[in-house]
């Protein structure tokens, strides 16, 4: 069985070529690129993205593209803050939507991926049916342009993410699997979550947390192996649903610690890919 490629979480930002260099400089040959600034979904900053990551033989895996607006990332205000469930944001974050999937497709990046925010479990949810239809919306872009859209795991229940996919049903509906974000918001083992949504599996951020220990905040979240995911039970078994993407790794710090963290989580990656 062919090994999965280790790559690593880096930001777009005006200048690419220092974020793509990072990736080379830590022997990883691919990565997701992140931006929360639509602002600069440019062709000159795409240009210099492409360029870069041609020069330092990077692969990037999927644009993880952010919105405008307010964003509390709890169990209180997240659900009234993030993503495309609450409707006084919904419309706009739809057309920002769109536009990164207009950027990717410039560049040939297969995909665009976010958080689309705490998805109700009731079916019959009226913010729900209106998250759907914005869904339908973007996805159905994102098929017209050739690319994939891929929804994050974290704030909603696997079943939830399946039903979701289900309901959109544009075919082109992906999911960036993010085990500790399962963990961190305290909705389910993200090994046993496979069997519910692995066939839908395109990406995966390799990152650790451990679980609530209260109701308002999420999680916290620790450098790769000393959190809850269990990486040498779900590696393999990513694999045995046919998963062939990259595993991304992702450390919410910045500075030396982040580093070294990654570096860690490479060493602890590898044998398992």
């Amino acid at each position: 069985m062919a090994r999965l490629q280790i790559g690593v979480l880096r930001s777009l930002v005006e200048q690419p070529e220092p974020e793509m260099k990072k990736v080379s400089e830590l022997g990883l040959c691919c990565c997701q690129v992140c931006s929360w600034d639509p602002e600069i979904w440019t062709d000159d900053v795409g240009q210099r993205l492409i360029t870069s990551a041609r020069e330092h033989q990077v692969k990037i895996t999927t644009f993880w593209a952010g919105y405008p607006g307010p964003l509390v990332w709890n169990f209180v205000e997240g659900p009234v803050t993030i993503g495309l469930v609450p409707p006084e944001y919904r419309k706009m974050r739809v057309e920002v939507l769109k536009k990164a999937g207009d950027f990717a497709a410039k560049f040939h990046l297969p995909s665009i991926t976010t958080h689309v925010g705490f998805l109700p479990e009731n079916p019959n949810d009226c913010e729900y049916l209106g998250t759907i239809e914005a869904l339908k919306q973007v996805a159905g872009h994102c098929s017209d342009l050739g690319i994939e859209f891929w929804l994050e795991t974290g704030q909603e229940t696997p079943v939830t993410l399946l039903r979701t996919i289900e309901l959109v049903g544009t075919g082109n509906l992906g999911i960036n699997l993010d085990p500790a974000n399962l963990i961190l918001y305290g909705k389910a083992n993200p090994v046993d979550a496979l069997d519910v949504f692995g066939r839908y599996v395109r990406g995966v951020h390799a990152k650790d947390g451990l679980y609530p220990t209260n109701g308002n905040e999420l999680g916290k979240e620790t450098p790769l192996g000393e959190g809850k995911v269990n990486f040498p039970v779900l590696i393999p078994k990513l694999k045995s649903l046919g998963y062939i993407g990259a595993l991304t790794i992702e450390r919410e710090i910045s500075g030396p610690q982040q580093i070294a963290d990654i570096t860690r989580a490479i060493e602890l990656l590898k044998p398992l890919s």
